[in-house]
């Protein structure tokens, strides 16, 4: 007779066929970057997330975070085409060189979008018909992302899903002699009501309408996984799915047709799903965010984007110490 149970009969058999513990280096830290000095802003719907000064993140930086992914806003003034984003002496791009000399092992990609900058909240200029201008767009995502590579980022990712942005900052980074930045494209973005809190974190909820119009359609799965594969053929180094656990399916289908990275994003309404629950008392907070990352690399994810990597420690200790397999 099968008896499965035979696998699972004790804690030593069931870790001898146990996936591994995820590494640490395969967790990317969204970092939500103000102006200023000494500021560390707690976000009311992030539980254990912050909007950082440069001078406090140094200062107060998580032992253990391998790589971040940095996010910037301005709080001046917002113009049409966002401008601001461009800045060589936005937040961003300050960081990015002092974060290198604090710490010269870090990782540091940055986010490449405009909504953050724009006075409408859109993720590029309007033309002449209200609508949003693609190639408008990718002519200023691309001033963007050149200007974190020549503040040292060692890549930069844009998450605005205008149509041929991959093309045009591939080459901007190849004409301005920043060729070695890494290109990580939010491949295939979709238009989710998980984004909320990190809206109120960054300040870009739109003032008007809404991204359907530019971000994936959870209808249409084969479009979303056109996207990433058209990425791929702009010149993407690698590829993104994002949400994450609402789209493991499609994390699962990215990966079968590549064989660049592709990265998930665990966003922030997944986050804080998890800690109303374990606040409600439905579950207990890091065993359930262990379960969902490892629900996230099963669907084949390479890396995953996360505001759990600051707590790899709370969440993977047990699973380090019982699931460790022999190597």
């Amino acid at each position: 007779m099968v008896r499965l149970r035979r696998l699972r009969r004790t804690e030593t058999i069931r870790n001898m066929f146990a996936m591994d513990v995820p590494s640490r280096d395969r967790f990317i830290w969204p970092v939500f970057l103000v102006e200023g000095k000494g500021r560390k802003e707690a976000i009311s719907s992030m539980p254990g997330q912050f909007r950082w000064s440069i001078d406090r993140l140094v200062k107060e930086f998580p032992a253990g975070v391998k790589a971040v992914l940095l996010f910037g806003q301005t709080e001046g003034e917002k113009d049409e085409v966002g401008s601001g984003a461009a800045d060589p002496g936005g937040v961003v791009q300050r960081a990015i060189p002092k974060l290198k000399r604090a710490f010269p092992e870090l990782a540091v990609f940055t986010d490449v979008c405009l909504c953050a900058y724009t006075s409408h909240g859109h993720c590029g200029p309007h033309d002449a018909d209200g609508d949003i201008d693609n190639d408008a767009a990718c002519e200023m995502l691309a001033r963007v992302a050149v200007s974190h590579a020549r503040a040292g980022a060692d890549g930069v990712a844009p998450s605005a899903m205008m149509d041929g942005q991959i093309a045009a900052i591939r080459a901007a980074l190849d004409d301005e002699g920043v060729s070695k930045t890494l290109l990580i494209a939010y491949s295939t973005k979709f238009a989710s009501t998980m984004y909320g809190p990190f809206r109120e974190a960054e300040n870009s909820a739109p003032s008007q309408g809404d991204r359907q119009g530019y971000q994936a359609s959870y209808r249409d799965p084969d479009t979303a996984v056109r996207e990433s594969l058209v990425d791929e053929e702009e010149g993407a180094d690698a590829l993104m799915v994002k949400p994450a656990l609402w789209y493991l399916d499609l994390i699962g289908r990215v990966r079968s047709r590549t064989l660049l990275p592709v990265m998930a994003y665990n966003v922030s309404g997944e986050y804080a799903m998890i800690h109303a629950a374990s606040k409600a008392g439905f579950c207990e907070l890091y065993p359930a965010a262990r379960e969902s990352l490892y629900a996230i690399f099963r669907a084949g994810a390479t890396q995953v984007i996360s505001y759990w990597a600051p707590y790899y420690d709370e969440i993977f200790q047990t699973a380090n110490q019982t699931n460790r397999r022999l190597r």
